[in-house]
């Protein structure tokens, strides 16, 4: 698989994409290509399904490699289902929380490291990374005293829940650093990706001997191994009894699913688009959004505008309004003309906004669907779920269980598969809320003792003070 840049179509393989983070002409690596595969029905593993993904999309890394990432994320979640369907009030939830930080971002963060020490192939590489709050633990978690890498994760001082933060601010591993930053994730993206863009920080950290880096799902090897959770849902759904038991069971049968996943920078969602590409039976991708609701209103109108409000939610890891992998959807949509989309992410920098091709709307239209659920609406799911399936959602999930019933999913008899982001442990204080008594009561075994650890990371700094952070590292 060769890659190619949004913005130049400059080219590069799986290993330099995922040494490199961002593409040198600012915009992000993307599949040159993408086709459809054969046995998405018989990956009814998380090996299986990764095996099957990598060895599509990450076809050029040698074997060994993709082998001891799937290892390393094998021995970091559950043995027997790490990645459970279960079915709930007629939802399909695919539970990505079962990793050491309790969210979806687990998976991929257990084998990036892998791929980069390959890419950096003995180099020192020095990883930056915004978080909105769960990106940050999960990559701190995965890079913890890897050889060779440094890390450091740029959160919001305030908006992200308490468990979030102590899982960022007690890792002590030498290589690992956690900054607050007075700001929102949008600020601490904004500057991340620009000093990714700076000669003079870039060459300052080259005469250290260290190359910059990023464990975002701007990092292709955070997107990439996404796209099995989508792999494993259709083969699981294959697998599932028919309601009619007089229908014999043929091979190989695929069968066709809506997927509805809570999103903020879109890297979740565009993996399953991805699966989709591959031959996942996809049907409709639905985008829910929390009241920073970019996302629904741009897959329902073909308009990006940020706008000029941003809300501080109870589902804080959606608090996003400059979502990042809508640029590779972008390119897709526009059938890989980077000039298309250098021109709409010039008119985001210059105007506050773009707006798409007729051509490009009929795409983004015919395979995507948006809904927004308020904090109250949030919350009343929460306790809808817990009373009607005895069921415990995280915020984040509940804004997708919502906004699938809103819409009507499931539909005409389709299975609708909800992405289950987080454990409800991860934010007590809105669950306490939500129920009005504390009902966590058996938290995973990495969330027992958190309160009790020693606080190892206690820098805070202004959003303008980013780039000098940065530079102590070196």
């Amino acid at each position: 698989m060769k890659y190619v840049s949004t913005r130049k179509g400059l080219a590069a393989t799986s290993a330099e994409t995922v040494f490199q983070g961002l593409a040198p002409d600012g915009g992000l690596y993307v599949p040159s290509a993408v086709g459809k595969v054969a046995g998405i029905e018989d990956a009814v593993t998380l090996r299986a399904a990764e095996d099957l993904v990598l060895g599509a999309l990450f076809d050029d890394l040698p074997a060994d490699v993709r082998a001891a990432a799937v290892d390393r994320l094998c021995a970091r979640f559950p043995a027997g289902d790490p990645i459970p369907l279960v079915e709930k009030d007629g939802l399909h939830i695919l539970e990505l929380f079962h990793g050491r930080t309790g969210a979806f971002k687990d998976v991929a963060l257990s084998m990036l490291p892998v791929f980069m020490k390959h890419a950096a192939n003995g180099k020192r590489v020095l990883i930056l990374t915004a978080t909105s709050g769960d990106t940050g633990s999960a990559a701190m978690q995965g890079f913890a005293g890897v050889e060779g890498t440094e890390i450091v994760v740029f959160y919001p001082a305030t908006g992200t829940s308490k468990i979030q933060r102590l899982q960022m601010t007690t890792p002590a591993d030498a290589n690992v650093h956690a900054v607050g930053i007075r700001g929102n994730f949008d600020d601490a993206q904004a500057a991340v990706k620009r000093i990714f863009a700076d000669p003079t920080i870039n060459a300052e950290a080259a005469a250290h001997g260290i190359t910059l880096s990023s464990a975002n799902s701007i990092n292709t090897g955070r997107l990439v191994p996404q796209v099995a959770y989508y792999v494993l849902a259709a083969a699981k759904l294959a697998q599932t009894p028919k309601p009619n038991p007089q229908t014999p069971k043929l091979p190989n049968l695929q069968t066709p699913f809506d997927v509805v996943v809570p999103s903020g920078n879109f890297g979740n969602i565009l993996a399953a688009y991805y699966a989709k590409q591959l031959g996942a039976p996809i049907r409709k991708l639905v985008v829910a959004s929390n009241v920073n609701d970019v996302l629904a209103r741009f897959v329902k109108t073909g308009v990006y505008d940020p706008g000029p409000t941003f809300t501080v939610t109870n589902s804080p890891s959606m608090d996003i309004r400059k979502s990042s992998n809508v640029e590779r959807l972008l390119w897709m949509l526009n059938a890989g003309d980077c000039a298309e989309v250098a021109r709409l992410m010039r008119d985001l920098e210059e105007k506050g906004r773009y707006e798409l091709n007729d051509a490009a709307k009929a795409r983004l239209f015919a395979d995507f669907e948006g809904g927004v659920a308020t904090p109250e609406e949030t919350e009343g799911e929460m306790r809808r779920m817990r009373a009607c399936a005895d069921y415990l959602l995280d915020p984040h999930t509940a804004v997708a269980t919502f906004v699938a019933k809103k819409l009507g999913y499931p539909k005409g008899g389709v299975p609708c598969v909800v992405a289950a982001t987080a454990t409800p442990y991860k934010f007590p204080e809105t669950c306490r809320r939500a129920f009005g008594a504390d009902v966590l009561v058996d938290p995973p075994p990495s969330f027992r003792d958190l309160e009790q650890l020693p606080i190892a990371q206690t820098k805070v700094c202004d959003v303008g003070e980013i780039d000098q952070a940065v530079r102590d590292l070196f």
